[in-house]
């Protein structure tokens, strides 16, 4: 028997709408959704891997309980059973002591995340945590503070953009694959990109220009450009007369940050700074400047997103084609969103562990700051945390210092991890329940935000080929052991569909035909007299209140980047195309594309240690060393170090991945407790490493 299911691809965070062919009960063909205009048929390295992973057997087949310590790979299989009971008596001993506050859960976020909300919410406890820390927390907060709305709270028109400007947001490699199809298309039909990067990416190749900057000074690059741009009025005079409040104290803080500043210190002619600055002036308002994402690096990071969300403003490019487009939602279609799983669940009254929202009032209390969460397991304050569920999340590579990590993660009574794969923070739990694959698995209704808003549904193309559960059957359970189910007690996936889509005139049957449901038949179109922010002011507030009231300056002084001691180099890291963090390092297919990990130096530097191409080196921060191999490349700064992330893997049933390479994370010792303290994010970028030729090499 042959069918197709539409369906959502799950091999990373973007969820890219895919048609699923099964014959006989086995997937045979996967491709894009035709059906979405943007998407076609295409489909990235990543979705395409999905075979040999579904039918891989070095991934969590059935519950597993720890035997041994923690992270000696000692287990033994259980019954889901068994497992459930385990992991409530020990909740129940918690709850019991404690209150359920003590118990804490994180994922990567993204729309199915309401099912988890809801399921913390149920049993009475305020911490979820998503991965934002170490991703997309400053960019947040830096648009919360402009224009109040976040970093979703536009959408990129790339496609129509005059000019594209990416201070490290490697498009074509971390991405999603809409996106760079229509950042190809903007650079088909002659768009100016200018790309900024310490390192050379495949990105920089697409680039009109590119900009080797010097490590931790993209503050100091948009200052000289902010301060040009202003004093010679390269801006939009009607827009910013319009929405936008603060422009002269910000023409007076920027007086001394001229381009022939910034040219010290970023090592960006002034000259040229000044010709992108009438570039941009030229191209707008169809003047796209990405804000960041993955943009927890430098401990000033926050403010140069900030200024990223001010140049936005200054182009005028809000609600314009080529610019910044509002996402719509279905109250913009005149119908009604899908119910949240949360509505009917009684609020929590303890506060957050992390002190998001409360102590820290910077930061949004929705996501919450999962290096802080750490504070409170480790310390016991507020209030001790004593149980963590990890929900296909990988705290132990995506944030600093796995081994300060562990020592924290040591004071827990229970680590439970929900994952599809085997990861480091899974190896390290004391039950793993494993989660089907997204092709053996229904999801909960997701919210497409766009021209033409909707919904789309991920629904199973074949049963489970394994002893695995999806997530909603997971913690649907798990509510009804702990007796938690009185607001929570879903006994199908339809059950929750229909429940989400209650108020809404759409059936489950409406997603037969395309696996998606549009709320209109014609795209909304921009309209820039009513735009809305979410400020004090209902404007773009250069100045902010809010931010102020917080104790933090709305510009913040430049304190230039500590330089690489010597002989030491900073330690920057990033991914491939084909590549999602350290889940694709030990796929069948992927592993084979990826390889292993190398240490890119700069050529120059490189031979002034000896270093040749290709020959081994060892790298070292404190007590933490490695030996890798080095890729000479006149591609990199002089300054800075460079490798892939997701490698150094030390779980043996992962054989492809086992032993190769580096972990970064290893080497960012004492960073976990190392943030931009207004916008949360982590500093990943601030650590630096010796290098030299190993000693194997030497001898040679």
């Amino acid at each position: 028997m042959k069918k197709s299911v539409y369906t959502i691809c799950g091999m990373c965070a973007v969820r890219c709408p895919i048609k699923v062919d099964v014959e006989d009960g086995k997937v045979t063909w996967i491709e894009g959704n035709s059906h979405d205009a943007a998407m076609g048929t295409s489909l990235c390295a990543k979705g395409g891997a999905s075979f040999p992973f579904l039918y891989d057997k070095e991934r969590p087949l059935s519950p597993m309980i720890r035997t041994g310590e923690r992270g000696s790979g000692q287990w033994r299989n259980v019954s889901w059973e068994e497992a459930y009971s385990y992991i409530t008596d020990k909740l129940k001993g918690i709850i019991d002591k404690h209150g359920a506050k003590a118990i804490m859960l994180s994922d990567r976020g993204g729309p199915y995340n309401d099912l988890r909300k809801a399921f913390m919410k149920a049993i009475g406890s305020p911490n979820y945590h998503n991965h934002d820390c170490s991703c997309g927390a400053n960019a947040n907060h830096a648009a919360k503070s402009v224009d109040g709305l976040g970093r979703k709270g536009f959408n990129y028109d790339f496609k129509n953009a005059k000019h594209i400007v990416l201070f490290g947001r490697n498009i074509t490699e971390s991405l999603k694959v809409k996106e760079a199809k229509s950042f190809m298309s903007a650079v088909k039909n002659g768009a100016h990109v200018t790309y900024v990067d310490p390192r050379v990416t495949n990105t920089a190749a697409r680039a009109t220009r590119y900009w080797r900057i010097k490590p931790g000074t993209d503050y100091a690059l948009l200052l000289g450009i902010t301060n040009y741009i202003v004093n010679n009025k390269l801006y939009d005079e009607e827009f910013v007369g319009k929405w936008v409040t603060g422009l002269q104290e910000m023409q007076e803080f920027l007086a001394p940050y001229t381009p022939e500043w910034a040219e010290k210190e970023t090592s960006i002619p002034a000259d040229e700074i000044k010709a992108f600055c009438q570039e941009v002036n030229n191209d707008r308002p169809k003047v796209i400047f990405h804000i960041g994402w993955l943009y927890a690096r430098y401990r000033d990071t926050f403010y140069a997103s900030r200024m990223l969300c001010i140049l936005n403003a200054l182009m005028g490019n809000m609600e314009q084609p080529g610019g910044l487009i509002l996402p719509k939602g279905p109250k913009d279609a005149g119908a009604k969103g899908l119910k949240s799983l949360a509505a009917n669940v009684p609020g929590v009254s303890d506060p957050r562990c992390d002190g998001c929202g409360v102590v820290h009032k910077q930061y949004e209390a929705g996501p919450g700051m999962l290096h802080l969460a750490y504070q409170a397991i480790d310390t016991g304050s507020p209030y001790p945390v004593k149980a963590y569920f990890v929900h296909r999340h990988n705290p132990l590579i995506a944030l600093p210092d796995p081994e300060e990590q562990k020592r924290i993660l040591n004071k827990l009574d229970l680590l439970v991890a929900v994952d599809v794969n085997y990861c480091e923070t899974s190896w390290f739990a004391d039950v793993i329940l494993p989660e089907s694959t997204y092709l053996e698995r229904d999801s909960i209704l997701n919210t497409d935000k766009g021209p033409k808003p909707g919904f789309s549904m991920r629904r199973k193309c074949i049963e489970p080929i394994n002893d695995t559960k999806p997530g909603w059957q997971i913690y649907t359970e798990l509510a009804a052991r702990l007796g938690k189910d009185a607001n929570f007690s879903y006994k199908s996936i339809e059950e929750i569909w229909k429940y989400q889509l209650q108020d809404t005139d759409v059936s489950i049957e409406d997603f037969e035909a395309k696996g998606f449901v549009k709320l209109c038949d014609q795209p909304i179109g921009c309209n820039p007299e009513g735009l809305k922010f979410g400020t004090e002011s209902g404007k773009i507030e250069f100045i902010s209140p809010k931010l102020e009231k917080m104790g933090f300056p709305s510009f913040k002084p430049y304190e230039a980047p500590i330089d690489p001691p010597s002989g030491s180099f900073r330690l920057l890291f990033g991914r491939k195309g084909y590549q999602t963090h350290g889940q694709s390092t030990n796929n069948p297919v992927l592993s084979e594309l990826l390889g292993t990990n190398k240490l890119w130096i700069n050529t120059a530097s490189a031979k002034k240690m000896g270093i040749k191409d290709g020959s081994m080196v060892t790298i070292a921060n404190g007590d933490t060393t490695g030996t890798i191999e080095a890729k000479l490349t006149d591609f990199i700064h002089p300054e800075a170090v460079f490798m892939l992330h997701g490698f150094g893997k030390n779980i043996p049933l992962l054989t492809r991945a086992y032993g190769k390479g580096l972990a970064d994370q290893a080497f960012m010792k004492g960073k976990l407790t190392d943030y931009d303290k207004a916008g949360g994010g982590n500093n990943l970028c601030e650590s630096f490493v010796t290098v030299k030729p190993a000693v194997e090499e030497k001898k040679r």
